[in-house]
């Protein structure tokens, strides 16, 4: 069964609200991704953000556009969950920040050719039927010299268990709604290179994201998130994830145009 999108239409604030799944994408992905693509922006490459014009791809509720926006990009998120966007504009709203938002699709991106020094698309590409078409898209709007950043789930059997039957099935341990994501949906390394270069980006480097807390303090934190002692939000901030060499389930990395 493919991946249900419409749970990321649901109403109110399943974003931000520390009782919602999806705040632990802020509270256990977004300090690794996020740091990752800082680093590597500022520091390995040398860029200034400030006024860099940035894309998000599949923004859902602004997680990781407030994270670009503070870094002084000028972020535009867009999306296809009118929900979504509503609880986007109003956090960034609340938070002072100025961040663009529309309504769209990653297979047909409503802007110019070139208009993007940053375009990030992460959470995504597992969730779409024609990842190839949103390469394209991002490839096509991405600037000469521009930075494409990525994360995805790889598609392996510790995938499978760990994404699918513990997070989603499993009575004793799910934490995500069902049918969030469909393993024959996730993308290999591999296949995703394929897709880079054959739309004209380089990729330079892939980095795995792991849960840093060890085995028995994961599963403690589970145990307690199961009992109703602390948020999923909170289990998220128990399980924060690092940035690892490990690539079997979770990766992020980033490609670039060419000047």
């Amino acid at each position: 069964m493919p991946a249900d999108n419409t749970l990321y239409s649901r109403p109110g604030d399943i974003w931000w609200d520390e009782r919602e799944a999806f705040s632990a994408l802020r509270t256990a992905l977004n300090p690794a991704r996020f740091g990752y693509f800082r680093r590597v922006l500022t520091g390995r490459l040398g860029r200034d953000p400030r006024g860099v014009a940035a894309l998000d791809v599949g923004c859902g509720g602004g997680l990781l556009a407030e994270e670009f926006a503070r870094l002084g990009c000028q972020v535009t998120g867009i999306d296809p969950s009118e929900p979504a966007l509503a609880v986007a504009r109003a956090h960034a709203a609340s938070s002072g920040l100025a961040i663009t938002y529309r309504a769209g699709i990653g297979e047909a991106l409503p802007f110019p050719d070139q208009s993007f020094g940053i375009v990030y698309c992460c959470d995504v590409l597992e969730h779409v039927t024609d990842p190839g078409q949103v390469i394209a898209e991002i490839a096509r709007t991405l600037a000469p010299g521009g930075v494409f950043f990525f994360d995805t789930i790889n598609r392996t059997l510790l995938s499978r268990l760990l994404v699918i039957r513990l997070a989603q099935e499993w009575r004793m341990t799910r934490a995500l709604p069902p049918n969030l994501h469909d393993w024959s949906q996730f993308i290999t390394p591999a296949e995703l290179d394929a897709l880079i270069t054959r739309h004209g980006l380089r990729r330079q480097e892939i980095v795995g994201l792991l849960p840093g807390a060890n085995p028995m303090r994961a599963l403690y934190a589970m145990w307690r998130y199961k009992r109703g002692a602390i948020t999923i939000g909170e289990l998220g901030r128990r399980l924060v994830f690092r940035v690892s060499g490990n690539h079997s389930v979770l990766y992020a990395g980033y490609a670039l145009r060419a000047a």
